[in-house]
C-alpha cells in the first residue's frame, strides 16, 4: 500500500519540481510533460486526473443534487491492484449515495511502474441499476483489466454489479488517442446523458453513431488548459505577495486556480 499511496501522491503533483509544473488547477498540478501529452502523445494519468477535475468544477458542480463520482486514474489503479478492496475505504469516495461512478481504467498491472500500462478505457458504473458499462476504443484490449476492476467494485459496494461491454463504442484510428476517447466519452456520457436524462425514460448508455473527434478534442482540453493557465497568470500579476521576485513572477510556483482563489 505504501507504493500505492506514492504513485497517489506523485499524480497529484506533490512531488514535482517548480521547472516541471504549467498549472495547478484545484487538486491537479499539471506538467509540461501532461501537456504534451495531451496535445500529441498517448495520455498521463494526470491529464485524465485534470478532466475529471475540470469537469467536476466546471460542470458537475452545477447540479448539486447529483450523486457522482468520477474516479481518478490512481484510484482506479489502486482498487484493481489491492488484494481486499475494503482496506480503501479511507482513501476513496463514500459512495453510500453515489448512482453512478466514471472509473478510467488502464492495463497497467505493476504497482511499481508510474505511468505504466499501454492502453486506457472507460468503465461508468450505475450504482443504483447494478451495471457496469465498459468502453473501449480498441476493444477487447482492456476486458480483463475491467472485469477485475468491477469485481473490486462490486465487493467494496456490498452489492453485486453486471458486467456489460459496450460492443458499439467508437474505435481509435491509432495506438495513442485512447485517453483523449476516455475523456470524451466521460464529458459527452455525464453531460449529455446522466445529467440530462428525463426521470419518465431510461438513459440510454449506447455509443452507436456516436462520432468521437480526437485530435479535435485534443485541441479542445489544451485550449481549456490555456485559458485557465491566463486566468491564473493574471490573477498573479495581480498579487501583492512578498515572495514575488522584482517583475511580479512567482517563480518557485506555477499559475494556480484554486478555491482560494476563484473569487479574485
Amino acid at each position: 500500500m505504501s507504493r500505492l499511496k506514492k504513485r497517489v501522491q506523485r499524480h497529484f503533483g506533490d512531488s514535482l519540481s517548480p521547472d516541471e509544473a504549467y498549472l495547478s488547477y484545484h487538486d491537479v498540478r499539471l506538467t509540461n510533460g501532461d501537456v504534451d501529452s495531451i496535445k500529441n502523445d498517448w495520455l498521463t494519468d494526470n491529464a485524465i486526473a485534470f478532466w475529471e477535475e475540470y469537469i467536476e468544477r466546471e460542470h458537475l458542480s452545477a447540479y448539486p443534487q447529483a450523486n457522482i463520482v468520477l474516479l481518478r486514474p490512481s484510484m482506479s489503479f489502486m482498487l484493481m491492484n489491492t488484494p481486499d478492496p475494503l482496506t480503501l475505504k479511507d482513501v476513496l469516495p463514500n459512495f453510500k449515495a453515489t448512482t453512478h461512478i466514471f472509473l478510467p481504467v488502464n492495463d497497467n498491472v505493476d504497482p511499481t511502474a508510474a505511468e505504466g500500462g499501454t492502453h486506457w478505457s472507460l468503465i461508468v458504473v450505475s450504482v443504483i441499476d447494478g451495471v457496469a458499462f465498459h468502453y473501449d476504443s480498441l476493444a477487447p484490449s482492456n476486458d480483463r483489466e475491467a472485469r477485475a476492476t468491477t469485481k473490486q467494485l462490486s465487493k467494496l459496494l456490498g452489492k453485486p454489479l453486471r458486467y456489460m461491454a459496450m460492443q458499439d463504442t467508437p474505435q481509435q484510428e491509432n495506438g495513442s488517442d485512447c485517453g483523449v476517447y476516455v475523456c470524451l466519452l466521460m464529458r459527452h456520457l455525464l453531460l449529455k446523458r446522466l445529467l440530462r436524462h428525463d426521470s419518465r425514460s431510461k438513459i440510454s448508455m449506447s455509443m452507436r453513431d456516436q462520432d468521437v473527434d480526437a485530435k479535435g478534442g485534443r485541441k479542445m482540453m489544451v485550449k481549456i488548459i490555456e485559458e485557465r493557465r491566463k486566468e491564473a497568470e493574471k490573477r498573479r500579476s495581480r498579487s501583492t505577495s512578498p515572495f514575488g521576485s522584482r517583475n511580479g513572477s512567482h517563480s518557485g510556483s506555477p499559475p494556480r486556480i484554486g478555491d482560494d482563489t476563484e473569487s479574485g
